[in-house]
């Protein structure tokens, strides 16, 4: 795959990271930081989107650097608004939606790297603009959609409740 010691300790964190969300959407409708797999998806997502400055196949500064560092900005406002917002339900929209967000877009170059490197020798897509890539992440961005909305309605709900 021609991965740098950089790169496999980047995919590796990332694909916990991406595991840990995974579970959380299951278990929880969405990301929450009160729990371990909550934390785990923050601070390896973290990680995952500074070791990714680090890395790149074209040499340089790049799209990809200022797609890694919009993730970071996206969950650190998350976790302020966690952390320095309890009382506020307003706030746990926005925290879900952009840890939601922050998912999404976190899945745009693991679906490109993957699909451009993997089946080994044979990959499925040659290039970041091959028709399989956008197609998969159109239906990755049609069910974030949906799951925004069911997020929406079920925070919604909790907040009445309170």
């Amino acid at each position: 795959m021609g991965l740098s010691y950089l790169g496999i300790f980047h995919t590796v964190i990332g694909i916990i990271a991406i595991v840990a969300a995974i579970i959380d959407f299951i278990k929880r409708g969405k990301i929450d930081l009160n729990r371990l797999t909550g934390k785990i998806y923050f601070y390896l997502t973290l990680i995952t989107s500074l070791t990714a400055l680090g890395l790149s196949k074209h040499g340089g500064f790049n799209p990809g650097h200022i797609f890694a560092l919009f993730i970071v900005v996206l969950i650190l406002i998350a976790y302020f608004l966690h952390s320095k917002k309890q009382g506020n339900n307003r706030a746990r929209f926005f925290e879900t939606f952009l840890l939601s967000f922050s998912f999404f877009l976190s899945l745009v170059p693991t679906v490109n790297e993957t699909f451009t490197r993997v089946p080994l020798g044979h990959p499925l897509a040659k290039a970041p603009t091959d028709a399989i890539i956008g197609q998969t992440l159109l239906g990755i961005f049609i069910l974030f959609i949906i799951g925004s909305v069911f997020q929406f309605r079920r925070q919604r709900r909790i907040n009445k409740s309170l």
